[in-house]
């Protein structure tokens, strides 16, 4: 059985949009703009290494295709090889290897997919998949790197729910200039 797992990078006042800079926001970039120092690059690199999938919205799959397949080295041979799974009404004929878009009703195939896949299904990224997982606690770890900046506008990561979700912080470490890595797990 996996885990879904989403990792985010997110700013003070919750804004999780177009943090790499692939997208058309105002801000774009912005997480480029603070170094999360050799620690934050050692999670992000162990993060992925013990991914075993990629779990990912449409748009956030697009601005990865986009990117890492030109891209190599240990992480990009990572995430260019390993299995991914996009959750989309409108993707067809997926290009980046190993992808498969999962047809249904998507909280029912992501559950399934959660019995059939082993270890981490990792989820960067995509708020509004990541908002839908949320609401159907179907999130077993929620790790956060936290940037040090108040963006004022944008799509922030947590949304309403219908219920309260309760976290336990299980981790938490300061990298870089200022930037927090946050992980909590479903109390």
């Amino acid at each position: 059985m996996g885990r879904i797992v989403v990792t985010e990078f997110v700013s003070l006042d919750g804004v999780v949009e177009d943090p790499g800079g692939a997208e058309d926001f105002k801000h774009s970039g912005w997480s480029f703009e603070i170094d999360r120092g050799d620690g934050g690059n050692q999670f992000k690199l162990d993060e992925t290494m013990q991914s075993e999938a990629l779990l990912l919205g449409r748009v956030t799959y697009q601005g990865f295709a986009d990117a890492w397949p030109q891209r190599d080295g240990e992480f990009a041979d990572k995430f260019n090889n390993m299995p991914k799974y996009v959750v989309s009404s409108t993707l067809e004929n997926p290009e980046w290897t190993n992808t498969t878009v999962l047809e249904g009703d998507p909280i029912e195939a992501v559950a399934k997919l959660k019995q059939e896949q082993d270890g981490d299904i990792v989820v960067h990224g995509s708020a509004q998949l990541a908002q839908a997982l949320i609401e159907n606690d179907l999130v077993d770890e929620f790790r956060l790197m936290v940037f040090p900046v108040v963006l004022g506008a944008g799509k922030r990561f947590f949304g309403e729910t219908t219920n309260k979700k309760s976290l336990k912080l299980t981790d938490s470490q300061m990298v870089g200039d200022g930037v927090a890595i946050l992980v909590y797990q479903p109390a």
